[in-house]
């Protein structure tokens, strides 16, 4: 969403939680500050003039609405991590797993990633995006302003095109600001083998979507068993840095594969999953400039064994949330009820969770100069919360704490 409709304004509310410093965050700096007492506002262009105290708030700002005693504002979520655009949902798989079916089963019989082509190769453009925008619109309800949309169920060159060219279309079509990552070795499509279709993805994919300015970045799912292995990794790799593009990575999702340390030493900027990862990975992350992307609501919707935030942090990791948004291993969309997961599933604090799902998330995006943070400056993404800070955010699973959602200082949602 650009500046039209965007217009000044101001709040103040009872208390505010925000990262303060450059992301990513780093270790034990994982945390946010709290203003208590406190007001923002911006111009007309939707940036932030001021944060801080209310009685710093200048004389030239609009007088500031003021919130209940119950609310408080923190910065909009970013959901550095979703396979949007999809189209429809394998519910059958997920009642498989609960009986007992593993992931690759599941996959080997004609579900998972292939199925989700075949069901995006069936759909029509408009029917794809429509789907996806209802859901973006969810996402917008539960305080995402901002969140990352994947290519990986192309199942063919032409698909992986098609789907990069409907994420930029569904960008154009919400509110939020989305960013596009091409995951053309997700999995290896049918009637392929896995070399030559990496040597597909290398040199005709990637290349043609960086010419065309469908994409901010390459993803891979580095996953030796039943996907991509460490040498295509590094292929990826090197057709990601010829192409001006960032390079995300699936890694140790299922098992231990080395793919963390192999990530932190490539200096991917994101690290996504991470279930098994090592303890060399874990070290590499903390020594390394790549962010830890922990992806709870999968973990949860897998009964995966979880990642090792703790362990992470303690290295000196920085870490960020996502959803995981997919059809097929976590059909969640809401980043509260991602925080309240990752609280409990992996021991994060409220404020460590907060931080993760913000600053550290928009840095992921390449998005951390923009939003992500209240800081004048910044976009005004704002969200007004119910509740007297972070512990709220992890207190209800399953419960909307979003009262109001503004991007770029423009109110999208109010209840």
């Amino acid at each position: 969403m650009g500046d039209e409709g965007s217009r000044a304004g101001a709040l103040a509310a009872p208390r505010l939680a925000t990262v303060t410093t450059d992301p990513p965050v780093r270790g034990a700096a994982l945390t946010v500050d709290v203003i208590e007492d406190a007001a923002i506002a911006w111009d007309d262009a939707g940036l932030l003039t001021y944060v801080g105290a209310r009685s710093g708030l200048p004389s030239s700002a609009l007088e500031p609405e003021s919130l209940p005693a119950d609310t408080w504002l923190a910065p909009g979520f970013v959901d550095c991590h979703t396979h949007l655009p999809f189209f429809g949902w394998r519910a059958d798989e997920y009642a498989a797993r609960l009986a007992g079916a593993s992931y690759a089963g599941v996959q080997g019989e004609g579900g998972g990633i292939p199925r989700s082509a075949r069901m995006l190769a069936a759909a029509s453009d408009e029917e794809v995006l429509s789907f996806s925008a209802a859901l973006a619109t969810e996402m917008l309800a539960h305080g995402t302003t901002a969140f990352e949309c994947k290519t990986g169920y192309g199942g063919s060159v032409e698909g992986e095109l098609r789907q990069a060219t409907l994420a930029r279309a569904l960008a154009d079509r919400v509110p939020q600001t989305c960013t596009v990552t091409l995951l053309p070795c997700h999995a290896v499509p049918r009637g392929w083998s896995r070399e030559d279709w990496v040597e597909a993805a290398v040199t005709d994919v990637i290349p043609t979507a960086a010419a065309e300015g469908l994409a901010d970045a390459v993803d891979i799912y580095v996953e030796p068993s039943i996907a991509f292995t460490l040498g295509d990794l590094h292929r990826v790799a090197d057709a990601t840095r010829g192409a001006g593009l960032a390079l995300r990575v699936h890694a140790d999702q299922l098992e231990d594969g080395g793919g963390a340390a192999a990530a932190a030493v490539l200096g991917a900027v994101g690290v996504d999953h991470l279930n098994h990862a090592n303890a060399e990975g874990v070290t590499a992350l903390g020594a390394g400039s790549s962010v830890a992307v922990l992806l709870p609501a999968s973990t949860f919707c897998l009964g995966a064994e979880p990642a090792p935030a703790r362990a992470l942090i303690d290295a000196g990791a920085a870490v960020a949330l996502g959803t995981d948004a997919n059809p097929g291993t976590s059909p969640v969309v809401s980043m509260p009820e991602t925080i309240a997961i990752g609280c409990r599933l992996y021991g994060l604090s409220p404020a460590e969770a907060l931080a993760a799902a913000t600053a550290n998330a928009a840095h992921v995006l390449g998005l951390g100069d923009r939003l992500g943070r209240l800081r004048p400056g910044l976009r005004a993404d704002v969200l007004v919360l119910e509740g007297n800070g972070p512990d709220h955010l992890a207190y209800r699973p399953g419960h909307d704490p979003v009262i109001r959602t503004y991007v770029d200082g423009t109110p999208v949602v109010d209840r």
